[in-house]
C-alpha cells in the first residue's frame, strides 16, 4: 500500500532538490533519492529512511531528501525524527505547500499540539491565497495513528466536501481486515431542521455534524458546528477500541 502522505507528495519535482553530490555523479555504492522513494513506495520506510540519511550525510541542504525523510520517520511513527527532517525541509524551502503538508503530520505524530495548529493554519492561508498546488488541494493529511493493531489516516478539509460535506475522514487499515472509515459529515436531510433551531449559528454558516461510519450504517454522535479534531479522534478510538472488544459474529 502506498503511504497516503507519500501519495501527496510525489507531485514534488525531486529535480528541485538534486544535490550537488548527485550532480557531480555520487558514489556507485551511495544511495540516490530515487531509490529511497522506490523503497518508500514499496512500503520499506525502515530502508528508505536510512537511504534518506545516508544522502543527507553528504548534502544537508537536500530539501528534498529532508521531505522525504520526514516522511519515512512518520511511516515508522517516529514523530521526533520526523520533526527534525521537516523542520529542516522547511528551513530550506518555507514557501513550500507540501513541507508544511508534511510538518502538520510530524507535529501531530510528536503530540506537539500547538505547534501543528499553527501549522493548519499556515495550509489553511497557503490554500487561500498561495501557489496554485496549495489552491488546488481540498484537504490534507492531519495525522497517521495507531489504534492497537490499526493504522489510522486522519485527513482534514478545508470546508466540508462532496454529497456528505465531509469535513474529516479516518481511514482505518486493520491488520487482517478490510480497510474502512469513520466520517464527519453534514448530512442534508437533517440541516433543515437543525438550522430552524439553531439560526445564528446557521445565519453564520455552521452545520450540524455527524459522526458516522462511512457507509452510513451507524451514526455515533451529533454536533453543532465544526467538531473539535482532538475530541473527534478520542470518540474513533473509543469506537474501534469498542468494536475490537465486542465478541465476532459467528
Amino acid at each position: 500500500m502506498k503511504p497516503l502522505l507519500l501519495a501527496v507528495l510525489l507531485v514534488f519535482d525531486i529535480n528541485l532538490g538534486a544535490s550537488a553530490v548527485e550532480a557531480q555523479g555520487a558514489s556507485p555504492s551511495a544511495p540516490t533519492v530515487d531509490q529511497g522513494l522506490a523503497a518508500l513506495q514499496s512500503g520499506h520506510a525502515a530502508q528508505a529512511l536510512a537511504d534518506f540519511q545516508q544522502i543527507l550525510a553528504a548534502d544537508p541542504n537536500n530539501a528534498v531528501a529532508c521531505l522525504y525523510a520526514a516522511t519515512a520517520a512518520l511511516e515508522e511513527y517516529n514523530g521526533a525524527l520526523a520533526v527534525r527532517y521537516a523542520e529542516r525541509a522547511r528551513q530550506l524551502d518555507p514557501q513550500s505547500w507540501k513541507v508544511h503538508t508534511n510538518l502538520v503530520a510530524a507535529y501531530a505524530a510528536a503530540g506537539m499540539k500547538p505547534q501543528r495548529d499553527q501549522e493548519r493554519a499556515v495550509l489553511a492561508q497557503l490554500h487561500a491565497t498561495g501557489a496554485p498546488d496549495a489552491r488546488r488541494a481540498s484537504g490534507f493529511l492531519l495525522e497517521i495513528f495507531q489504534a492497537g493493531s490499526a493504522r489510522v489516516d486522519a485527513i482534514q478539509y478545508f470546508a466540508p466536501m462532496g454529497r456528505f460535506h465531509t469535513y474529516y475522514r479516518f481511514i482505518i487499515h486493520p491488520t487482517g481486515a478490510p480497510v474502512h472509515e469513520i466520517d464527519v459529515q453534514s448530512n442534508d436531510f437533517d440541516e433543515g431542521s437543525w438550522a430552524a433551531a439553531h439560526p445564528a449559528e446557521a445565519a453564520a454558516g455552521e452545520r450540524q455534524f455527524q459522526l458516522t461510519d462511512a457507509t452510513g450504517t451507524a451514526d455515533y454522535r451529533m454536533f453543532s458546528g465544526k467538531p473539535d479534531y482532538d475530541a473527534i479522534r478520542a470518540m474513533v478510538v473509543a469506537i474501534m477500541q469498542a468494536s475490537s472488544a465486542r465478541p465476532s459474529q459467528p
